[in-house]
């Protein structure tokens, strides 16, 4: 009998240790891509701006996390669209595909950070937020996985990649590198 959750770990550390990052188009070890993040939304947060985070299913979960981590222990001001009112109000109206560009385009100022997280890197309503955060002047960070040409991974102005097919490895990386940043974040406060 296999030990799947020896297989599981396995796979969790290696995705963590193959996970590619790349800043501007160049790549850059994982480790200096966490700081860039952190050290970004240090200076959103400096300048009075906030960072917003968006993802679908377990992404958003992650998301949701991660805002309230950052804002509640890291003290950068953060928000996250993943009220079940505001996503079926726009998922009826306007289509789910608009379902965080349409608050994107609402919230969002120059300078703020959008942090964009789908496990596929294809899902329209993330792709569709991540070019309306570029065209409001935010910086964008993402995080997918899966194929290696998704398009969320070439949009970011970071983006952090997961070499793997697997929805709980790729979460799960997701979030070990948000959880980097939020643990930064702490760290500068005390």
């Amino acid at each position: 009998m296999n030990d799947c959750a020896a297989e599981f770990f396995s796979a969790v550390a290696a995705a963590i240790k193959e996970a590619a990052c790349t800043q501007e188009g160049r790549q850059i070890p994982l480790n200096a891509g966490v700081t860039a993040f952190h050290d970004a939304a240090r200076k959103c947060a400096e300048a009075g701006r906030k960072v917003i985070y968006i993802g679908n299913g377990g992404s958003a979960s992650i998301a949701s996390h991660m805002s309230v981590d950052l804002w509640k222990n890291g003290g950068i001001k953060s928000q996250c669209f993943n009220d079940p009112s505001l996503l079926t109000c726009l998922a009826n109206d306007l289509g789910y595909e608009h379902v965080f560009s349409t608050p994107v385009e609402s919230f969002a100022e120059s300078g703020d950070m959008v942090v964009a997280i789908s496990s596929s890197g294809k899902s329209a309503n993330i792709i569709n937020a991540a070019q309306t955060a570029l065209e409001k002047g935010c910086l964008l960070v993402t995080c997918s996985g899966f194929g290696p040409d998704n398009p969320l991974r070439k949009m970011g102005n970071l983006n952090f990649y997961v070499p793997s097919r697997i929805y709980g490895v790729v979460e799960t990386a997701h979030s070990a590198i948000c959880h980097a940043v939020v643990d930064c974040a702490i760290s500068c406060r005390k």
